[in-house]
């Protein structure tokens, strides 16, 4: 199973979007976990991520997030996407960045 995790500042909207993409995970027969949690809590949450995509709201901490985890993919949500809760993007985003 292929862990892909979210990082944002509080989770409110995030939490819709990674609705959006479990459903289109579940759709698709994917064997994907999708989380969405709090930026400050990557240290112990994205541990076990196979990417790790970031809300354009935090875009800012992208190379903090790449150097704590410099093994894996690290990607921004694109705005509009996000903004348009467009799980179906963001599942296409996390498989090209994992090289799916």
């Amino acid at each position: 199973m292929k862990k892909i995790v979210l990082l944002c500042n509080q989770g409110l909207s995030t939490s819709v979007l990674v609705k959006n993409m479990r459903e289109v995970v579940e759709r698709n027969n994917l064997d994907y976990l999708v989380n969405a949690y709090s930026v400050d809590s990557a240290p112990t949450t994205a541990v076990d991520a196979d990417v790790i995509l970031l809300g354009p709201q935090i875009r800012y901490k992208q190379k903090e997030i790449q150097d704590l985890f410099p093994e894996k993919p690290v990607g921004i949500i694109d705005m509009a996407v996000y903004g348009m809760f467009d799980g179906k993007k963001v599942v296409i985003q996390a498989r090209e960045l994992m090289g799916v």
